[in-house]
């Protein structure tokens, strides 16, 4: 059976080792299933909340084209961490008859795997907005304390390494900045 690999990791603060370790998983399962990678799809600091992912669109549009009969993923929430776009593009696949299989999750026909697949779909979606809501918090929490959220100091301020809060930038506070746009 051809296959295609599909790898994918969803924040800046990741790095390519994610990819490579997910891609080692994939063709590792596929050589002791005796198919044959001949694509690969990776898609970097993508959130799989959402299907605007340039290799996964190619992926599924490739799917259609009949290069391949499978698509391997590490894990499910690799696919999709939104249970309607797991279910429209699980669809859109089965309609080109290509299978989709999971290193980690072995699912298959069985009554029992839809309920699992179905559960740890759900779990997927349900980290993510959990995930989101935890560091809303944690972000509202800081600027209500006026600490530094990351990222580049306002003009004008600096950031005090041990409590984390700004403090006002003697030179650039007290010299008024013209900014040419």
């Amino acid at each position: 059976m051809k296959v295609a690999a599909y790898a994918r990791f969803s924040s800046d603060n990741q790095r390519d080792e994610s990819i490579d370790a997910q891609l080692r998983a994939i063709h590792e399962y596929a050589e002791k299933k005796g198919f044959t990678v001949v694509a690969e799809y990776t898609d970097r600091a993508k959130s799989a909340t959402t299907d605007n992912r340039e290799a996964f669109q190619q992926m599924i549009a490739d799917s259609e084209l009949g290069k391949f009969d499978g698509v391997i993923i590490h894990k499910l929430d690799r696919f999709a961490r939104n249970r309607y776009d797991s279910a429209i593009y699980e669809r859109r696949l089965k309609n080109n008859g290509i299978h989709l299989f999971s290193v980690v999750e072995n699912l298959d026909d069985s009554p029992e795997s839809i309920i699992l697949e179905s559960l740890l779909e759900g779990m997927a979606e349900y980290y993510s907005k959990n995930l989101a809501r935890e560091v809303r918090k944690g972000l509202n929490e800081n600027a209500l304390k006026c600490r530094h959220n990351g990222g580049t100091p306002p003009l004008g301020y600096d950031v005090d390494n041990e409590t984390k809060t700004y403090i006002i930038n003697q030179q650039e506070g007290s010299t008024p900045k013209i900014v040419k746009v």
